[in-house]
């Protein structure tokens, strides 16, 4: 209720302000015979008002949301006897998730009436000190629009504030991007190399066997895993070609298609349709590929006296690769579109008919771009998850044959973390290590085909 009524409050002082600090600006130009003119448009100078008012709301509910929940926290302790105090910090922990839930709601079980008090005192304060700073930011958000509005004059220079404020509001959201991909970046070198502290380098990238089942105490069997990722890399590039075997001719003939053969009516449908293969959620493929696609295999495989298992990578590359074809089709029919209309026209004038133009004159010009394409698409194939789970299994074989049950990077990612796992084990620890690698090869993968369209770019621009 209280985020609802700050984000009201919010809009309505900053409309308030739009049409406020536009009029005042108008009435204070004058008619347009006095001579007295405005730095800036009129819009510019609601923008003003709404600045003013706007930001001091946002760094009060900002402070808040920080520190709001460590202020109750301190007022809910403070009202706790030294006895769940003066505990070690694990155990004050436990405390304070308990008076949170209570105060949430969550009630499991009867509390002490010593946390059953803390957990009101919480309450209060978190309540009725959210609706203090709400309409205290309200109201100095009121006083700093009645302030701005009165600041307004003709000379004043509303556009350069704005537009330093827009410019500062762009930094701080690339420095925000910057940080958050260098906070990952160093999260996944960081517990590997704790993982790497147990299992050396060496077994890791070159072992051929993944077992990553350890023992939680010493007296239990299995107490060590194995860990070597080789079966783990191979599934993941026995499913992502066999994917791209699937995506790559189907969405560059349809990319042809398309661009050079499609009426103008015909693409404006097929083009939106195809596309409409990648707004479908991954867990809809994955069934469909669980119940339809890997049950005609394996009848098929019987049929011809194959052995099919009702796992397979085969079906879960085919299926990935028809999610992935409209990466290849749409990317590749806008590189192809690029491509001047004059290289066309002096290949007709030189009598080469549609398709020779299309092999030797659109293909090698677009070639760059396609690549990019392709690239992109094999980056989306290794980073998918749902589908190989549900069609592929998680079974970590060393094999290259496509009608048996293999696994990838990203599923066996989600198979360590699931569950309440003990941070500090190798087996946990292994999750963060083959991210790292799947972040440095997707990362290669996409620097080459950033590098490729560049290029491409570079030439037709």
């Amino acid at each position: 209720m209280q985020a609802i009524v700050f984000l009201a409050g919010l809009l309505a002082l900053a409309a308030y302000g739009y049409y406020a600090g536009r009029g005042r600006a108008m009435s204070v130009a004058g008619p347009r015979r006095s001579g007295t003119s405005l730095h800036s448009l009129p819009s510019y100078y609601g923008a003003y008002v709404v600045l003013w008012c706007g930001l001091p709301i946002l760094i009060i509910g900002f402070v808040w949301l920080v520190a709001g929940g460590w202020i109750a926290e301190q007022a809910a302790m403070a009202s706790l006897p030294g006895s769940l105090t003066d505990v070690d910090p694990g155990r004050l922990q436990l405390t304070l998730n308990e008076i949170r839930n209570i105060a949430a709601g969550s009630l499991f079980g009867e509390p002490s009436p010593e946390v059953r008090t803390a957990a009101e005192t919480y309450a209060t304060v978190k309540g009725f000190g959210g609706w203090i700073v709400v309409a205290g930011a309200l109201v100095i958000g009121a006083a700093c629009a009645a302030l701005a509005q009165r600041r307004i004059r003709p000379g004043l220079r509303a556009r350069n504030a704005v537009e330093r404020a827009v410019m500062i509001a762009m930094m701080v959201s690339s420095g925000i991007a910057i940080l958050t991909t260098v906070g990952i970046v160093l999260s996944l070198l960081f517990e590997s190399m704790r993982f790497f502290a147990q299992v050396p380098v060496t077994e890791f990238l070159f072992g051929l066997h993944w077992s990553p089942q350890t023992a939680l105490r010493a007296d239990q069997a299995g107490s060590s895993g194995s860990f070597g990722a080789v079966p783990i890399f191979v599934g993941t590039l026995l499913i992502t070609f066999i994917a791209m075997l699937v995506a790559v001719p189907i969405g560059l003939l349809a990319a042809v298609y398309m661009s050079e053969y499609a009426t103008p009516r015909i693409r404006s449908v097929a083009k939106p349709v195809l596309e409409i293969l990648a707004g479908i959620p991954t867990v809809v493929y994955g069934f469909f590929a669980a119940l339809t696609v890997a049950p005609f295999f394996r009848n098929a495989g019987e049929g011809i006296g194959l052995s099919v298992s009702s796992e397979s990578a085969l079906a879960a590359g085919v299926v990935m690769g028809i999610m992935i074809i409209p990466f290849v089709s749409s990317l590749s029919d806008d590189v192809m579109n690029a491509v001047p209309q004059s290289l066309r026209d002096g290949s007709y004038a030189l009598g080469a008919t549609k398709s020779e133009t299309i092999k030797q004159v659109i293909f090698p010009a677009a070639l760059p771009g396609i690549v990019g394409a392709i690239l992109l698409a094999i980056s989306r194939a290794i980073g998918e998850t749902m589908i190989v789970v549900m069609a592929a299994g998680l079974a970590a074989n060393l094999t290259a044959n496509p009608f048996e049950a293999v696994t990838t990077v990203t599923v066996q990612i989600v198979t360590l973390l699931v569950g309440d796992q003990e941070f500090d084990s190798a087996k946990t620890l292994a999750a963060f290590a083959l991210g790292l690698v799947l972040f440095l090869v997707t990362l290669t993968l996409n620097v080459i085909a950033l590098r490729v369209v560049r290029a491409y770019r570079e030439k037709y621009d």
